[in-house]
This record gives structure tokens, C-alpha cells and sequence, in this order.
């Protein structure tokens, strides 16, 4: 039998059981769904999801492929050793997740938007609507769903403690202007405030130049924008997958006459981050993980 009457048959199969016996409703982005009480075998289809079950102690049975990483995050890998990878996050194996038996798949409208009615036969699924800097918002969401509601709001109540913390200590520091660069394979972006570390700089009180004071996304630039990098401090961060392009492009950059000029360069606060921690993963663990590097960077003592 080929691999598509497979997963047909399978999904079939799943159909009848996808009614979970005790349940409760959970309201998200593609609607209004019962889920188990207790749910006891979950795929997670989002980076940020699995961050957020492993906050409140919950391992999934399979989780979409880390970005970066073989096949997860250097900082969840340890915890993440019996995980089964279900495809990446654009791009889910529905086969070897109909295997897995789900009694509940969390994912995310801008990821799985069209293969939602394929995932709710094979197990009550619920959908967060965006990403980016939404990460609290889903939290809450998946923990909820996943029946850890209270203590997805106890650790986010404790990263919100941390920031405040953190804002105290930080004093005047916080007038900095803080600049954000992503480098990529053939392409640099100049990164605004609707972004995972844009929202947790905006959360600490540090201010951004004002090119970048903009509620939106990124946007790739030349060289000849370099200027547009200047700040008070400047964070940057490279996605490299494996090839040397994207760590080519940052090198041809910080070489560049326009760079070297930046009076941030001159003045010697430029630092390179973890492009997991700051970027790409997107989640509670490694929001704390910034917090660690903000609070090295600038000397102070862990509010851990």
C-alpha cells in the first residue's frame, strides 16, 4: 500500500477516536475544540509550544524540528532526547504523527492554517494565531489546552518578575538605544519591535533609535543602510544551518567601511548573541536565556 491510502486509512482510523471522553472546551484561532482533561500523549507543532510544555514539565511524545540544532535546540536538547520529530513547522509528516497516537496536537494558524482539518481528525487540536511576539499569549494558550494552565501563568508571572527586576537594576542603562541586526544566508534584516527580543527589550524599558521604534517585523537592507544600525548598543545574531553563508555574510559585513565606521563599533558595544536564543526559538526557555546574556552584558547580578 502507498503512503497516501496509508495515511488515509490511518486518518480515518483516528476520526473515530478524536473525541476525547472527558473533556473541556478551549477556545483558539480556528475555533472552539474539546480537549482531554488530562492529556497524556501531545505533539507540539511550534517551536515555542515545545518551550512552553517543557516550562510546565510536560515532555511531548514528538515535536516539530528545532531550527536550528540536530535535530533541537543546543539549550532543550537534554530534555528533548526521547522526543520523536514530526517534520518542521511548515512542513509536518502527517504519517509518522497519525504513529504517534496524539490525544492532542497544539500548533499555529500562520503554520498549519491549511492542514487543520487533516490534524483535527486525527486528535483534538488547538491553534494559536500568530507568532513573533506573541509567545505569551500562546503560552498561555498550549498550557491551558494541555491541562498546566496554572502553572504556565506561575512561570510567566516569574519571567515578569524577572524583567522587573531586571528593569530596577539596570537604572540609567536603560537609556540606551538598543540597535538589532540578524545576519542570513545572502541577506542582513534590520529587526523592529514586533519581534521576539524586540518585545522583551521594549518589556525591560530600554529604548530603540528611532528607525527602528516601529511596530513591525524586519526588513532586509543593503550595506548602504548601515548607518541605520547606529544605537547607544547594538545586538546582533546569525542563522547559520550549516553551510557558512549566513557567518560569510556577517563576516563581509562587520568588515565593511560603513560598519567599522558605526560610532557603536568605535565606542566598542557590539555584541554577537545565540540567534536561537534571542530569534529563532521563540519561547518562554529561551526568554529567560536573553535575560541571562542581558544581564552579563551589562554586569549585573542573575535575577534568576
Amino acid at each position: 500500500m502507498s503512503s497516501l491510502p496509508r495515511l488515509a486509512a490511518a486518518l480515518l482510523a483516528a476520526t473515530i477516536l478524536a473525541a476525547p471522553a472527558a473533556a473541556r472546551e478551549i477556545t483558539h484561532a480556528m475555533g472552539v475544540t474539546d480537549v482531554p482533561d488530562n492529556p497524556q500523549r501531545i505533539v507540539v507543532l511550534t517551536n515555542e509550544g515545545t518551550e512552553a510544555l517543557l516550562a510546565v514539565g510536560i515532555t511531548p511524545v514528538g515535536a516539530v524540528k528545532s531550527f536550528l540544532g540536530n535535530p533541537w535546540y543546543d539549550h532543550i536538547a537534554a530534555d528533548m532526547a526521547d522526543v520523536t520529530v514530526v517534520g518542521e513547522e511548515s512542513a509536518v509528516n502527517l504519517e509518522v504523527l497519525v504513529a504517534l497516537e496524539p490525544d492532542l496536537i497544539i500548533g499555529n494558524k500562520m503554520r498549519q492554517e491549511a492542514i487543520y482539518e487533516q490534524l483535527s481528525a486525527i486528535a483534538p487540536t488547538v491553534i494559536s494565531e500568530r507568532l513573533r511576539g506573541d509567545w505569551k499569549i500562546n503560552m498561555a494558550l498550549y498550557t491551558d489546552a494541555a491541562g498546566k494552565g496554572e502553572e504556565g501563568k506561575a512561570a510567566l508571572a516569574a519571567f515578569d518578575a524577572r524583567v522587573a527586576a531586571l528593569h530596577d537594576a539596570l537604572g540609567s542603562s536603560l537609556d540606551e538605544e538598543i540597535s538589532i541586526a540578524r545576519f542570513m544566508s545572502g541577506q542582513t534584516r534590520i529587526y523592529f519591535k514586533d519581534t521576539f527580543s524586540g518585545l522583551i527589550l521594549n518589556e525591560i524599558g530600554f529604548h530603540r533609535p528611532a528607525n527602528q521604534d516601529k511596530d513591525d517585523f524586519a526588513e532586509p537592507i543593503t550595506k548602504e543602510r548601515i548607518p541605520e544600525f547606529e544605537g547607544d548598543r547594538l545586538f546582533y545574531f546569525t542563522y547559520e544551518t550549516g553551510n557558512g553563508e549566513a557567518n560569510a555574510q556577517a563576516e563581509d559585513w562587520l568588515a565593511d567601511p560603513l560598519w567599522q565606521n558605526l560610532n557603536v563599533v568605535k565606542a566598542g558595544k557590539v555584541h554577537a548573541v545565540d540567534d536561537a536564543v534571542w530569534n529563532t526559538a521563540g519561547g518562554i526557555i529561551a526568554a529567560n536565556l536573553m535575560l541571562d546574556d542581558v544581564e552579563t552584558i551589562y554586569g549585573l547580578s542573575s535575577t534568576r
